[in-house]
């Protein structure tokens, strides 16, 4: 009973119950000291921590975002992706939970070793062939008399939008995914044992007026090798290392061969619109520079200096006097 809170009412009845002995003070003692046994279902072995199942939808609501982008550009229509859930199950209860004809991309991501499974609601992928092929973007669930153009339509371009995945997992691992089987009927595709431990990233997703789930299953023995880097420490840890000298030598260099636009500005004048559509070859504009004051020379649109205008070699030149305060100068001239 530790933790729980009493009410007065039910403190009077537990004292009435020990006083006239229908409850024994040693043996609630005697319950409380013995161990709790919980139940634990191998079949169904939790293999991932809720902090490691955290990372993954953080990694796949960046994927989802990729995906919306994709499509979008794709369709030139309204798509919606977004994170539903994301769970650990055993590979059999997922296969029974999806239905029984439907779209199964499967890949593979070298260097890791297995194969993803992206299952796509048969709703979603005939809305999106069918606003590829010109339509509106219509449903309708014919998943079983898929013809070879409508198979290679879907399996290009689901190709296409998994090779997002490499970005979005580009945190964690650098993976290649590469499309190895295309298939209709789950009971045909076997990746891994019925117990082994999946886990199952369900995506939202709205194709104009069309919505359905598109269901992204990960073995574990994909994610094994790269568990650790799940990890909320890895995720805190700075990404920032000290930069190597010759690193910082080759920056040096980049930067000092780039070039940047440099300006001497002779003067600035204000006229009207009449006077300025009334302008003709030989007109002589007065400018607000007096000639004795320096020049403003800018990099850029930054002003950073003042010059001498001259000549050198019989070509117009400019001479800098000096740097202008807070144009973050700092030597550079």
């Amino acid at each position: 009973m530790s933790g729980e809170v009493l009410s007065q009412n039910e403190i009077d009845a537990l004292l009435s119950a020990l006083s006239t002995g229908e409850m024994d003070a040693d043996e609630l003692k005697k319950e409380q000291s013995e161990k709790k046994v919980k139940v634990y279902d191998f079949k169904r072995a939790l293999r991932f921590s809720k902090d490691q199942i955290r990372s993954l939808t953080r990694i796949h609501e960046n994927f989802a975002r990729l995906l919306t982008t994709f499509f979008s550009a794709q369709l030139r229509t309204y798509v919606q992706i977004s994170v539903a859930s994301a769970d650990q199950i055993p590979y059999e209860e997922f296969i029974r939970s999806i239905p029984k004809m439907t779209i199964l991309n499967v890949f593979d991501v070298p260097p890791l070793e297995g194969r993803i499974l992206m299952e796509v609601n048969p709703n979603i992928a005939y809305a999106l062939m069918d606003r590829m092929m010109g339509g509106k973007g219509s449903s309708i669930n014919k998943v079983e008399n898929l013809t070879e153009i409508e198979t290679k339509i879907m399996s290009n371009t689901f190709e296409r939008a998994f090779e997002h995945l490499q970005e979005a997992w580009s945190n964690i691992s650098e993976i290649d995914p590469i499309l190895a089987d295309f298939e209709v009927n789950p009971q045909f595709l076997q990746m891994v044992s019925p117990n082994e431990t999946v886990v199952v990233i369900s995506l939202n997703t709205t194709i104009g007026e069309t919505s359905g789930m598109i269901n992204i299953c990960i073995p574990h023995v994909v994610l094994e090798p790269i568990i650790p880097k799940l990890s909320v420490h890895y995720w805190m840890q700075t990404d920032k290392k000290d930069r190597e000298p010759q690193e910082i030598a080759v920056l040096e260099q980049r930067i000092q061969e780039a070039y940047l636009p440099i300006t001497a500005e002779l003067g600035i004048s204000d006229i009207s619109i009449q006077d300025f559509l009334m302008l003709d070859v030989g007109d002589v504009i007065e400018l607000n520079q007096p000639i004795e004051q320096p020049l403003t020379i800018k990099v850029g649109e930054i002003p950073k200096y003042r010059g001498q205008p001259g000549r050198t070699n019989k070509k117009l030149a400019i001479q800098v006097i000096e740097a202008l305060k807070g144009g973050d100068d700092d030597g550079e001239r």
